[in-house]
């Protein structure tokens, strides 16, 4: 579903989101500015698509030169992200979120931005997050939410009816924006996400919604 979609993925996120995508990338960049900033930091962006958190990480870190990584299992997207970093130092790596292949305790930070909520067990992609953390490593989620109101009134009727049908005559493909509203809906509410995320055993979790709640970031330390 996922290669299907990769030659337009960048412009329907854009698109969609009116631009404000970048700007939520830009501000998950500067929560871990401190950890960016040490040129011995080991980072990886997980579910990295065609790299665009990735992207955000190597600009945020400037100069420092932290080693950053960005890994998904989708090669037609790893191909675009290697072709959009060409001048860069990152690196890219095909691979499952759920079986991951690094060593225990080898990260300073993973990070991820859209493509959690995706996997098929939530569970397992944070005990994979936190074996791959350093103590003291920290992880940052940014995915979609669901606002309240007025607000997410609005929201779910270009969610669930508009953006699928600009999104499929865009793209030319029918199931991958059909299947977004529906990755959203299914994606756990706030509450019971830091819940699941003090189970697996992390600390000092949060939850920060951006934009009145139609994104937000999920940060923990191990």
């Amino acid at each position: 579903m996922f290669t299907s979609i990769a030659p337009r993925y960048d412009l329907l996120n854009h698109l969609l989101s009116f631009n404000i995508d970048r700007l939520w990338w830009r501000k998950t960049a500067r929560t871990f500015a401190a950890i960016l900033s040490r040129p011995e930091a080991q980072v990886l962006d997980l579910c990295c698509g065609t790299g665009d958190m990735t992207l955000a990480l190597r600009r945020q870190a400037g100069k420092s030169s932290p080693r950053i990584m960005g890994a998904d299992f989708s090669h037609a997207m790893l191909q675009r992200a290697s072709h959009k970093a060409a001048a860069t130092p990152l690196r890219w790596i095909e691979a499952d979120a759920l079986r991951l292949p690094f060593p225990n305790g080898h990260f300073d930070l993973v990070t991820s931005a859209f493509g959690f909520r995706n996997l098929a067990n939530y569970d397992a992609g944070l005990q994979e997050i936190i074996r791959i953390l350093r103590p003291g490593g920290e992880f940052g989620i940014l995915d979609f939410g669901e606002p309240e109101g007025l607000v997410g009134d609005c929201y779910r009727i270009y969610f669930n009816r508009v953006l699928p049908a600009i999104g499929t005559l865009i793209s030319g493909v029918k199931g991958p924006y059909a299947y977004l509203p529906a990755s959203v809906a299914r994606f756990p509410a706030p509450e019971e996400m830091l819940q699941r995320i003090r189970q697996i055993g992390f600390r000092e979790y949060s939850w920060t919604p951006y934009t009145l709640g139609i994104a937000g970031l999920y940060r923990g330390k191990k």
